[in-house]
């Protein structure tokens, strides 16, 4: 498995035992950190199958994740000069407190965990709460895995508003006749959004011959040739199945209706229009050039957080210009007919509330009830149990700030 298993979706909060946080992982030293990266860059350039950044240790995601744009090939996404800006109204939230079994903790609790790298919560459009692990600043940019998802979904409503797409009830084969008659006929852009095509795929990282050991980083060509061997396991749209090459596949999608690369998309429709403030960075695969539409946008919290405020205004620009259709994030957190828990590339929760979410803890969480955003940088290690308390913290916000 190379990036390809980023796409790993976030635990689904369950009762466990309370959860035992990694050995404390400081800030390296300058010249550590230095020596690190180049370890990092030095292991891409020597791989022949790619580096697995799921088995990088905590030393090495805490600097590998803010530094990807040095050891991945990626492309730029440009900033524009006029960032929407979040004035601060910091709240008091000293009260704050969430359980995990028979154990409380307090929010400082949280934040002094060292799998907590960043954590921004923005309320009415104000930073109430902005924090982060020393070294880590906003101007420093993280990797959001899987978050990049719910940003690709965005963009192919963005490419439906813009009229390179017709509906989501178009069939994917008319946008990609490669995958002509395989297991994809009859399959819409809804369903692979949804992630209920039907085609059968095998998400098990254990297995070194599942689907996504064998494709889940691949693009472009080697990606169709994969997805075209598989067989229908079910009708499409009856049945949810976590499938990071659909999510590839739904970039690929978008990049053969805009004729372009998604990340000059996504500066021209999103990121320069709407304020985001710094550059960010996409990771791209060297075979193709292209973008993985299911992983591996770089950017600092703070845009991460907008990402979730573009979101949250429906996908309607500042000067009344719509982005998106009318509707489309509505549609985008309806729950699905194969999964009541996920919508167009969205995690749904109780309440109304959407999430993107992203291994190793990466978070935009968005309540328009309580018109909040929480946005998270984390370097957690999977199936620690840190999500635990992700969960508890945003419980805890959400109750506190609705009294």
């Amino acid at each position: 498995m190379t990036l390809a298993s980023c796409a790993a979706p976030a635990p689904t909060p369950t009762p466990t035992p309370t959860p035992t946080p990694q050995a404390n992982v400081p800030e390296t030293p300058a010249n550590a950190q230095a020596a690190l990266l180049a370890s990092l860059q030095a292991r891409y350039a020597s791989a022949t199958n790619g580096e697995d950044i799921l088995f990088w240790t905590a030393e090495e995601r805490r600097v590998g994740f803010a530094h990807i744009d040095s050891i991945y090939p990626t492309r730029t996404v440009t900033a524009g000069e006029a960032p929407l800006a979040l004035p601060t109204a910091p709240a008091d939230l000293s009260a704050l407190d969430y359980r995990i079994e028979d154990t409380r903790y307090s929010l400082d609790d949280f934040l002094a965990m060292p799998e907590s790298i960043g954590l921004l919560v923005v309320r009415d459009g104000r930073v109430i709460l902005e924090d982060y692990a020393e070294g880590h600043g906003p101007d420093t940019p993280w990797m959001s895995f899987s978050v990049t998802k719910s940003v690709t979904s965005m963009l192919v409503g963005a490419a439906i508003q813009d009229g390179y797409i017709g509906s989501v009830d178009d069939a994917v084969t008319d946008y990609l006749p490669q995958l002509r008659g395989s297991g994809y006929d009859g399959v819409s852009i809804a369903n692979v959004l949804q992630m209920a095509s039907g085609v059968a795929w095998n998400e098990d990282y254990e297995d070194p011959e599942s689907d996504v050991a064998l494709a889940g980083g691949t693009n472009g060509i080697n990606l169709y040739r994969h997805l075209a061997t598989l067989p229908r396991a079910a009708e499409p749209g009856t049945t949810f199945n976590y499938n990071t090459g659909e999510s590839n596949l739904v970039g690929a999608l978008l990049r053969a209706a805009i004729g372009n690369n998604a990340s000059s998309y996504l500066q021209m429709k999103i990121w320069q229009p709407f304020g985001m403030a710094d550059d960010a960075h996409w990771v791209i695969t060297p075979d193709t050039g292209a973008e993985l539409g299911g992983c591996c946008l770089n950017a600092t919290l703070r845009d991460y957080a907008r990402i979730g405020l573009f979101a949250l205004n429906d996908g309607v620009l500042a000067d009344g210009t719509r982005v998106l259709p009318e509707g489309w994030m509505a549609a985008s957190v309806t729950p699905s007919p194969g999964a009541d828990h996920y919508g167009y590339q969205w995690w749904l929760a109780p309440g109304d509330a959407y999430s993107a979410r992203g291994i190793f803890g990466q978070l935009i969480f968005i309540d328009p009830d309580n018109n909040l955003v929480i946005a998270m940088h984390s370097n957690a290690a999977f199936g620690s149990g840190y999500g635990h308390h992700i969960q508890g913290v945003i419980r805890a916000l959400r109750a506190h700030l609705a009294d």
